[in-house]
């Protein structure tokens, strides 16, 4: 029983802990310094990418080194054969349209998606009187959790009803046909899907510049197979021979034309895709997804409403100022010599009273400063040194089993003592952990 006892004495280090809050208050940044998302910020936050921007590195040279190829090698011959300046347009034509592709490709690539902001705390949960929804809500804001909360919520459009889900990262519903990025951990309105071509989430403000990088790419490979042909016919005509013999004689025709027939079935596919997608109005994730459940798809209006609504509707505005400033400001207790947890609670936060059942006011950095210059915070000390003493110890410090014995059971004494450890504990955060111990010494 003494050994027992000893195992279940109060640690040491509780009763010297020192707890200190560090108030710290940097200096104003801009919104895309400190942005929660993986995206990548250039032009002090006017182009925003997505983490996997490098693959530009590859699509543009994919697309750049073909018409260089065009413009050296094939169109001079081109030149020769047409009159009247029509090779040469043919030739600027070319460069110009490349040019052009690789503008929407950065209209497409550089610019907000639709980012919807996400919330600093979970949202409050519908109470409908019930408290201890409420107290679970609060709760679990407090230590990061949102259990409280329904993971959907059904809303109707069009007449039919529709599920937005709880997303826990962004700690918000998403509205209708909004979904969380895993790529750039972002949720983004009317998501379609993230295209590591041009490295960014494909959603509501940049879906129809995608659309006309994908078409325009698909022209620009057929153009360039197109007088390819043109020019291997006419080397063909010129000297009389069969199409290796003029392949020989322009390799770089014969290299372009696999090249651009590979490319246009590639980007012409996903055009012809799209098309379809525009014109039943619905996103890559919502056709896969109808598929797969058998749903069907509430904001198809008919062809010609669904062209007008997702290509001639306009932009809407971006709902993230990324140069905004912001200003960091927080408060955030470290615990010392402790158990090893470090707490960081935000004190914009509500924090709530579990005795009263009411929410407390919180205290604002300029009124915690206040409050620091009236009062001189020191590290809690021992006032003595000397070793404490129970009504249960001898003068040696041992255990007296017949006291122990005449005030009750086993059963209670540890009751007892897990109540005193919890005073120590809540003494100890408090204030009077170590005055705690000085009286229960006498």
């Amino acid at each position: 029983m003494q050994s027992k006892m000893h195992g279940k004495s109060l640690p040491r280090h509780v009763s010297e802990s020192k707890r200190m809050i560090v108030e710290t208050s940097g200096p104003s940044k801009r919104l895309y310094q400190v942005w929660k998302g993986s995206n990548k910020f250039f032009l002090g936050g006017r182009l925003i990418f997505g983490p996997d921007v490098r693959s530009l590195m590859l699509t543009i040279p994919l697309i750049v080194v073909p018409v260089i190829l065009f413009s050296l090698f094939v169109s001079q011959k081109l030149i020769n054969e047409f009159q009247h300046q029509l090779g040469k347009f043919i030739v600027a034509f070319a460069v110009l349209f490349a040019s052009y592709d690789i503008v929407i490709l950065f209209l497409t690539s550089g610019r907000d998606p639709g980012i919807v902001p996400r919330n600093a705390h979970p949202p409050e949960p519908t109470d409908n009187g019930n408290s201890s929804l409420r107290l679970s809500s609060e709760l679990s804001g407090i230590y990061g959790g949102s259990s409280s909360l329904p993971p959907t919520k059904d809303v109707f459009v069009n007449g039919t009803i529709v599920k937005v889900k709880y997303c826990n990262t962004c700690m918000l519903y998403r509205p209708p046909r909004c979904s969380h990025c895993s790529i750039c951990n972002n949720c983004v309105e009317r998501f379609d899907h993230h295209c590591p071509w041009v490295g960014q989430c494909i959603g509501r403000r940049n879906y129809h510049f995608f659309f006309m990088f994908v078409s325009s790419t698909t022209i620009l490979c057929l153009y360039v197979f197109s007088f390819c042909w043109v020019n291997i016919k006419r080397i063909m005509d010129a000297y009389e021979c069969n199409l290796w013999g003029a392949v020989a004689k322009s390799p770089v025709s014969g290299f372009l034309i696999i090249y651009t027939f590979i490319g246009a079935w590639f980007v012409g596919g996903l055009t012809t895709f799209h098309i379809y997608l525009i014109c039943s109005n619905q996103t890559t994730y919502e056709n896969f997804r109808y598929r797969y459940d058998g749903k069907m798809n509430p904001y198809n209006h008919g062809c010609f409403h669904n062209v007008k609504e997702v290509l001639f509707s306009g932009i809407p505005k971006s709902m993230n100022n990324f140069r905004a400033k912001v200003i960091e400001d927080s408060a955030r207790f470290t615990s010392l010599h402790s158990t090893g947890h470090v707490m960081a609670p935000d004190l914009a936060k509500p924090s709530f009273d579990l005795e009263i059942g009411v929410k407390r006011h919180t205290v604002s950095t300029e009124e915690l400063e206040d409050i620091q210059n009236q009062f001189e915070i020191r590290p809690l000390e021992r006032c003595n040194t000397q070793p404490s003493h129970s009504i249960w110890t001898d003068d040696k410090g041992n255990w007296d089993d017949e006291l122990v014995a005449g005030f009750g059971t086993k059963h209670n004494w540890e009751r007892t003592h897990d109540i005193e450890a919890s005073s120590a504990e809540f003494g100890t955060e408090s204030g009077f952990g170590d005055t705690f111990h000085s009286e229960a010494a006498r």
